[in-house]
């Protein structure tokens, strides 16, 4: 069983900002991550399977807590989004196109007037 540790020092955020780069960075993928691990916990008795479960072995019960320990050993790492996908893209799961991204020809679109006219 993992060694107690005291709740506000461990992981540090010194290591953490190493391994992500921004507290922005930090803040948003130990989120999205502590989501995650909370529907895992919730779904399991329904037998879905489908997340994926804490990959570190914790004595924390917080999915916040889970989350941070797992940046810091390295199990969850940031990923860059293209220029094309936002953060309303990534959760679609491919159905339509991402904000900002055009589907196809945009029919009735205003076309500029030539420069000479």
């Amino acid at each position: 069983m993992p060694e107690r540790r005291s709740a506000l020092t461990e992981p540090r955020l010194e290591h953490l900002l190493e391994r992500v780069g921004s507290k922005f960075s930090l803040v948003a993928l130990s989120a999205r991550r502590a989501r995650d691990i909370n529907d895992y916990y919730n779904q399991l008795g329904e037998g879905l399977g489908r997340l994926v479960p804490p990959q570190v072995t914790s004595v924390s019960r917080k999915p916040l807590s889970i989350a941070l320990e797992e940046i810091d050993a390295g199990k969850i790492v940031p990923v860059e989004a293209d220029a094309g996908e936002g953060e309303a893209g990534e959760g679609a799961g491919g159905e339509g196109p991402a904000v900002g991204e055009a589907s196809g020809p945009a029919g009735g679109a205003e076309e500029s007037p030539p420069a000479g006219a």
